[in-house]
């Protein structure tokens, strides 16, 4: 179904208008005359059934409807424009999207980007962030994810091992002074780990390496 709009060059007048607070600012920011300014918003009030202004004298003053009416419509403009510039910066060669998990983003993969780019600067890469937990997606060119299984239609490349450690508050780390100390503590489960199938792995193959036997698991987010 096709979209009933107002004209646009009377949204246009009247968001100026209204942001500018006088028909003849309006018209000098639109490089138009005064009179097609209010002319168009005339017009436009008539499309719409109310008015949008009160006509006071040397001035303009918006009512309820107006109020309303020009704050969606500056925000609308607003994304209008930002998009425009997104289109008009958008890389005319090939794009990498990775899939990639926020922290290692911003610690790993962000600071190799200059690096990249200079070997490469004919190549756009943008990030989908939550890669980690996030099923695959067709418009992604990788991903990057802590995961040791295969992946069946894919081809898997190891780029790191990862070093993982317990952490705790510094009331907790005084009361764990031995391994033994870790089974008077409730270990807590990051939900992430179940999204990726790896609940509870992380806690046991520390349990092996350390050859302790942890009291039970807790789930946290």
């Amino acid at each position: 179904m096709a979209r009933k709009l107002p004209s646009l060059n009377g949204l246009r007048a009247f968001e100026a208008a209204g942001r500018r607070g006088s028909f003849q600012a309006a018209a000098q920011e639109l490089n138009v005359t005064q009179t097609a300014v209010s002319h168009m918003v005339r017009l436009l009030e008539r499309r719409l059934g109310y008015d949008l202004f009160r006509r006071k004298p040397n001035r303009l003053e918006l009512t309820a409807q107006g109020q309303a009416f020009l704050s969606g419509l500056t925000d609308a403009f607003d994304s209008i424009a930002r998009l425009a510039e997104q289109v008009a910066g958008m890389h005319a060669g090939p794009v990498l999207t990775v899939g990639v998990a926020p922290t290692l983003a911003v610690n790993w993969l962000i600071p190799r980007l200059p690096s990249f780019y200079r070997e490469h600067p004919d190549v756009e890469v943008r990030m989908a962030t939550g890669g980690a937990t996030r099923p695959v997606r067709d418009d992604w060119t990788c991903t990057i994810r802590r995961d040791t299984g295969a992946w069946e239609g894919y081809i898997a490349e190891k780029l790191f091992a990862s070093t993982l450690v317990p952490v705790c508050t510094p009331a907790w780390a005084a009361k764990l002074q031995r391994l033994a100390d870790f089974r008077l503590a409730t270990l807590l489960l990051c939900l992430i780990y179940r999204t990726i199938g790896l609940t509870g792995s992380r806690w046991r193959v520390w349990r092996r390496q350390c050859s302790m036997r942890p009291k039970g698991f807790s789930k946290t987010t």
